[in-house]
């Protein structure tokens, strides 16, 4: 994949993450709350992928792991939300992939000898 289709995918996916949130929150008593801790994320560092910055992909990968984490503790604690918890879980996965794809094609590719 080249550089400018993973920052692309990883734009997507980010943003699909946000809007994720955006709909499993959109009825919570603390919407506002939910929203910048929950949605806000996803969605800057989309701006920050597609803008060139390259920390925003270091970031989305860290953060993918939390999204990770509050994906499987949702999906075994709140079974009536559990549709939601598995797509951000799916996703988070997606977004640590893509993120970490660079540099582990450095670090496992091909040597030129």
């Amino acid at each position: 994949m080249s550089p400018r289709a993973q920052k692309g995918t990883l734009a997507a996916l980010l943003l699909a993450l946000a809007v994720v949130f955006a709909v499993w929150f959109a009825n919570d008593r603390h919407w506002l709350a939910s929203q910048l801790v929950f949605t806000a994320p996803p969605l800057l560092l989309a701006i920050g992928v597609l803008s060139g910055r390259g920390k925003a992909e270091f970031w989305a990968g860290v953060l993918a792991l939390f999204w990770f984490s509050h994906g499987v503790m949702s999906a075994w604690s709140h079974p009536d939300t559990a549709r939601w918890a598995w797509l951000e879980l799916l996703l988070a996965l997606a977004v640590i992939g893509v993120a970490s794809a660079p540099g582990l094609r450095r670090r496992f590719g091909k040597r030129n000898a």
